[in-house]
């Protein structure tokens, strides 16, 4: 059977045909400027700050930039909706004086210290730090493996793959078999570049559905896969509250084809099952003739057993028959005996009285 799985579906190579990958990518290619932005904004107030807190004015400034750190992580939020998967929303903790303004200033700054999203946010885009340097293992592989790919058309060349010892390394690419072979390699390094691409990807997503979604999504709801791929190509998990983080709703199209192989398949599995079902039923209805026929013979012997019983009482009785008419002769024979004797007694007196 054909399998009509979408390219995205493959294993290993399916990473080159997704669409998600190269949104992951432009996710890290965009992660090094802003944060060379974070950076020096961070080092900036934390200098100033610092320097002039004996005058108040620096304990300002920090106040300042631990407020400002909102704009950023709505900045990460809508990055990581758009290129992550994510379905996250801004965390409504704030009071609603505050949120609109209608407080004071120092009410307003007491309510942004004192709202976790606040903290959750700057924690993330410290923790973003090292998201960006992470994002330059990929980056540089398919740096070097992308020209070795396109090997055939350029040859002869002479790719550089850094320095050892000062000395640059360099392979001379001069003949097709050295071109075919450093195509392999390099599309061998696309997808090793894509991968890790997903796999530090995932982990930024999980950064974000942990620290800039709303508070009912941040703690601890039962998360779900926004693409519906929980596989080692670096998607990661969102939360499925309906107020934070929801499920994507793409996540159904993505598997299309596996459906309907998969239906397919079903269908065939369930021939089998019927055949299965047909020859249990058959099974069945013989196991109860057997079970009808031990109840059969088990009355059958039940019968034999009430025979028996009967035979044996008359017997019984011939037998108390037999006694009794054996007790009668007994007594005929004693009586028969007696009259004898009597009679045998008359006979020798006679004689004697004749004498007289």
């Amino acid at each position: 059977m054909v399998s009509l799985r979408p390219l995205a579906a493959l294993p290993v190579v399916g990473v080159i045909a997704d669409g998600r990958t190269y949104r992951h990518l432009l996710y890290l290619l965009i992660a090094i400027p802003l944060w060379v932005v974070y950076s020096g904004f961070v080092s900036f107030t934390l200098v100033f700050g610092l320097v002039f807190s004996v005058v108040l004015v620096g304990i300002g400034v920090l106040v300042a930039a631990v407020v400002g750190s909102r704009l950023v992580a709505g900045l990460e939020r809508w990055l990581s909706n758009g290129l992550l998967g994510t379905d996250l929303v801004a965390p409504d903790d704030l009071p609603a004086a505050a949120d609109d303004g209608s407080a004071g200033a120092v009410a307003t700054v007491r309510a942004y210290l004192a709202a976790p999203s606040t903290w959750r946010g700057l924690g993330f885009v410290s923790l973003k730090f090292w998201v960006t340097l992470l994002a330059f293992a990929p980056l540089a592989v398919l740096a070097s493996a992308l020209p070795l790919v396109a090997a055939p058309v350029r040859y002869p060349y002479s790719p550089e793959f850094g320095e050892l010892n000062g000395e640059p390394l360099v392979w001379a690419v001069d003949t097709a078999p050295e071109a075919a072979l450093a195509t392999g390699l390099g599309i061998v390094g696309v997808l090793i570049g894509l991968h890790l691409t997903n796999l530090i990807a995932s982990g930024a997503r999980l950064m974000a559905v942990s620290l800039l979604g709303d508070d009912a999504g941040a703690d601890g709801d039962t998360g779900a896969d926004r693409d519906g791929d929980t596989g080692t190509d670096g998607d990661g998990v969102t939360g499925t509250d309906g107020d934070g983080v929801t499920v994507d709703r793409d996540a159904a199209d993505r598997n299309v084809g596996e459906t309907g192989g998969e239906e397919r398949a079903g269908s065939d599995d369930a021939s089998v099952d019927d055949a299965s079902t047909d020859e249990t039923r058959e099974t069945a209805g013989e196991t109860q003739e057997t079970a009808d026929e031990t109840r059969e013979t088990a009355g059958e012997t039940q019968e034999t057993a009430d025979e028996t019983r009967v035979t044996a009482g008359e017997t019984q009785e011939t037998a108390s028959e037999t006694q009794e008419t054996a007790d009668r002769d007994a007594d005929g024979f004693e009586f028969g005996a007696d009259s004898a004797g009597s009679a045998a007694d008359g006979e020798v007196d006679e004689p004697r009285t004749d004498r007289d």
